[in-house]
């Protein structure tokens, strides 16, 4: 992509800030390891979206008027031995359009001038540590001056708001990067799928690292830059654990296994949950449970589409799930009463704890606020029925075409009294990427089968 897309976007939030506005905005620090080696480098994603850069010490100042100003890395040929090639401040404006740039060992200098006259600054607030107290500094040494006639800024105004606003729609370049990633990932959860039903019918050992390795394998044949998030390869009662991570465990012949993962493509997350049998074949409680979440998957996907409530999705796959709870005898009746009593009293949250679906961009969990802005003054009040709790209700975010969430139903049941034993340590979640569109929504991650039968099928290849 050209830089013309950039310009574009910081220019759409240079009209935000009030013509003597002016934003500050630093990418991501440079993250220490251990001793002598750092994490592996990401970008801020606020920061990428306006400039398409992804060098470290880096910030972006636009003001007002449309003007933008990047302090970057000076050219050092010493360093650029050892580190890369580094753009440096002389070709920034060339390669990325913006008005000017200069070596970030100028930054503090070049504050004052950029901050005198204007009326608001608007940061990122509680997003970089330390961001606040270097604005304190600035500002304080403007205040020094101000019998010399300069002006300092009376207002600091999150930059986060706006931002998330103009993120959480896609242009067609993002959708087509998004799809793009999704099907990387969609090719990586067959190839896992397949090396466990192999690895087991010819007597091998198979562990859950075994299965995370063909994913970053087939991320990476295919040109994404790394995970989008630490990759969750569980394997039997693992599949219980929502935030569990690739480990040793063996994925044993008779159990389920339980890939959540997904690629970062071009700055650009995915994010693909499957459930599978490790020999290919669902038994008759596994098939009946990874039924039920699939029919839930499908109720939410079908509510799924601009005019729609974000929570709309969670509320169809909910229905579905504690219907499936009562009849399948994981609910009693007697106890927890009617399917209306079961979701009002949230009887169903020992078995599904977590919501439907959240935003999807740069980040996995990307920004975007899930409340309507227009009724943000509408409240009401509800106890929750299991912790007692008050909680404030607000209208939901009323869904628009290109908005991207996930929707990802899911049940997890442990051994408890009560539950039926056949059901024991079964975790299945199935994930989906949809992109929300004026007639419903495109799936853009079902490259990797949910059907049992095709499952079932794919991993007998």
């Amino acid at each position: 992509m050209t830089f013309a897309l950039y310009s574009q976007r910081r220019a759409a939030l240079a009209a935000q800030l009030g013509p003597k506005g002016i934003a500050i905005l630093p990418t991501a620090p440079e993250q220490q390891r251990n001793r002598d080696a750092d994490f592996l480098f990401r970008h801020d994603s606020y920061f990428y979206y306006l400039t398409g850069f992804t060098e470290p010490r880096a910030w972006l100042v636009i003001t007002g008027d449309g003007k933008s100003t990047l302090f970057c890395a000076p050219k050092d040929l010493e360093r650029e031995i050892w580190d890369g090639y580094r753009l440096g401040p002389e070709a920034a404006p060339a390669q990325l359009g913006v008005d000017a740039a200069f070596s970030v060992t100028e930054l503090d200098a070049q504050m004052s001038g950029l901050l005198d006259g204007r009326d608001a600054i608007w940061y990122p607030f509680a997003t970089h540590k330390g961001l606040e107290s270097r604005v304190d500094g600035w500002l304080g040494s403007l205040r020094a001056r101000v019998r010399y006639g300069t002006l300092c800024p009376e207002q600091q105004r999150d930059l986060c708001g706006p931002l998330d606003e103009m993120r959480l729609v896609k242009d067609p370049y993002e959708q087509a990067t998004m799809r793009r990633a999704a099907q990387i990932s969609a090719g990586a959860h067959i190839r896992a799928m397949q090396l466990s039903a192999r690895m087991l019918r010819g007597g091998q050992e198979v562990r859950e690292y075994h299965l995370d390795a063909e994913l970053l394998h087939e991320f990476r044949r295919h040109g994404s830059q790394y995970p989008a998030y630490g990759s969750i390869v569980a394997a039997g009662a693992n599949a219980c654990v929502l935030h569990y991570r690739a480990d040793t465990a063996p994925v044993r012949d008779g159990e389920l296994v339980l890939i959540d993962a997904g690629c970062e493509l071009d700055g650009y997350a995915s994010d693909i949950t499957r459930t599978f049998p490790a020999n290919g074949k669902f038994s008759g409680p596994q098939r009946a449970l990874y039924e039920l979440v699939l029919a839930s998957q499908e109720a939410a996907i079908a509510v799924t589409k601009t005019g729609a409530r974000f929570t709309d999705p969670h509320e169809a796959s909910v229905k579905v799930l504690a219907q499936g709870l009562l009849d399948l005898g994981l609910l009693d009746a007697n106890k927890v009463g009617t399917l209306q009593d079961v979701i009002e009293k949230r009887a169903y949250f020992q078995f599904y704890m977590h919501r439907t679906g959240h935003w999807l961009g740069m980040d996995v969990h990307d920004c975007g606020g899930y409340i309507e802005p227009s009724e943000v003054g509408t409240v009401s009040e509800r106890k929750d029925p299991l912790s007692g709790e008050v909680i404030k209700n607000r209208p939901s975010r009323i869904l628009r075409a290109g908005m991207v969430l996930t929707i990802e139903p899911g049940l997890y049941v442990r051994p408890a009294d009560g539950v039926p034993a056949q059901f024991h340590n079964i975790g299945i979640r199935i994930e989906d990427d949809a992109i929300v569109t004026d007639s419903g929504c495109e799936l853009i991650s079902r490259g990797v089968p949910v059907q049992a039968d095709e499952i079932e099928a794919l991993m007998r290849e």
